[in-house]
């Protein structure tokens, strides 16, 4: 067992529900045990909800969010992803290797855990990349899905033009304060990659009341020739990613499972040269994965098949995966809307009330009604760090401009 495995098995002593299920050995990589988690009271159709990344661990991150949905009544099943932490080695020790990383072998686990758990059919709900595993996992196994709950809907390598659309036209195109100062910082000489990454993620997080304030700090400090402050540094660490990826374990393990990323859904896209471009984010790291080979399903075409209850939750201020995406799928598939929130991206960790009031529209039937109730699944408290890190940014930048002010 590798440290990073003992570290994870430790912090996990006492999770409820937490099971394995020995997937065999193949020609990608050898036989190991896949952890899952499940919880709630026992029904004869379980919800089966799959995280970001790929990278994100399912067992440590949501054991508030788990217990949350047991008290809703929800049943639960969360899948460690092959490649992270307590499904990260195989039968002695050895991380896996890159080449187990597939989305179809990923979905091959979740349905593995179905198989386990006697569970002829589940809803499905995937957030970002998650959204991709579970409707991969519909298009090749139609007959195991009751619905699907589809967070910040990831869809196509080729949805990089919607991305960057959506940026520029908001944050560089735009006759607004917000892109005027953007572009006064990228013409200052303020690196293209970070800007775009703090950039978005401060709007995402807190909209036009969070980053108008931040690139405000920003060029009182470029000005003054000063280094960029503690907000700003904040959102850097938060953001972006480079040669130093933050692995923590069980929390986010990018390094083996982030190969599905590059192979299969672009993420090392090349960039178009214009300023803003999304392409940027994983630049510095692509050096480190496979190249882009194909996307495993046409989900574009397979969409249309669906015939089960989809609900899509966008954000109104998603720029990873923008609202158009989410109303593009719901114009294809037979049974599906969109509802719009108040949110940036992933409702799953930024806004969880949101998703498990969503979720459990969907699992009693009564989805129908949830596009006309996104003021009500606004006004739901927000919990975790995505609530509380906006207000730790606005009280930095407060703080930042008082001391300025001297």
């Amino acid at each position: 067992m590798t440290w990073r495995r003992g570290v994870v098995s430790a912090l996990s002593v006492g999770t409820t529900g937490l099971r394995r299920v020995r997937r065999p050995a193949d020609d990608s990589g050898p036989a190991f045990d896949l952890t899952y988690v499940r919880t709630g009271p026992r029904t004869v159709c379980p919800t089966v909800v799959v995280p970001g990344g790929p990278g994100l661990g399912s067992v440590l991150p949501y054991r508030g969010l788990r217990r949350w949905a047991a008290r809703l009544g929800l049943d639960l099943i969360m899948v460690e992803h092959r490649g992270v932490g307590l499904s990260r080695t195989d039968l002695v020790g050895r991380d896996l290797p890159v080449s187990a990383m597939r989305v179809s072998a990923v979905t091959d686990d979740i349905t593995a855990v179905l198989d386990r758990e006697e569970a002829d059919t589940a809803f499905l709900a995937g957030s970002s990349y998650g959204s991709y595993v579970v409707s991969c996992l519909g298009a090749r196994h139609p007959d195991r899905v009751s619905g699907m709950l589809l967070d910040s809907t990831l869809q196509s390598a080729a949805d990089i033009g919607i991305e960057r659309r959506a940026v520029r036209s908001l944050l560089w195109d735009a006759d607004t304060p917000i892109a005027a100062d953007v572009r006064s910082l990228y013409e200052g000489g303020v690196d293209e990659r970070l800007l775009f990454d703090v950039v978005r993620a401060a709007y995402e997080l807190g909209g036009a009341e969070l980053l108008g304030p931040l690139l405000r700090e920003r060029l009182r400090r470029e000005r003054e020739q000063r280094p960029s402050g503690a907000a700003w540094r904040l959102l850097e660490a938060y953001a972006t990613r480079d040669d130093s990826i933050a692995n923590v374990p069980g929390l986010y393990e990018f390094d083996i499972a982030g190969a599905i990323g590059f192979r299969e859904l672009g993420y090392g896209a090349p960039a178009d040269g214009l300023p803003l471009d999304p392409a940027l984010t994983y630049a510095p790291i692509s050096h480190l994965f496979p190249s882009f080979e194909a996307e495993p399903v046409d989900l574009n075409r397979e969409t249309a098949r669906f015939t089960w209850p989809i609900v899509l939750l966008s954000g109104n201020r998603d720029l990873r995966t923008p609202p158009r995406i989410a109303e593009r799928v719901a114009s294809l598939a037979p049974d599906a809307a969109v509802t719009r929130i108040e949110n940036g991206h992933s409702a799953l960790d930024t806004h969880p009330a949101a998703l498990l009031s969503a979720l459990t529209h969907l699992t009693t039937g009564r989805h129908e009604q949830l596009p006309g109730r996104s003021d009500a699944l606004d006004a739901l408290p927000r919990r975790g760090l995505a609530a509380r890190l906006p207000r730790l940014l606005a009280l930095l930048l407060r703080v930042e401009a008082s001391w300025g002010g001297r």
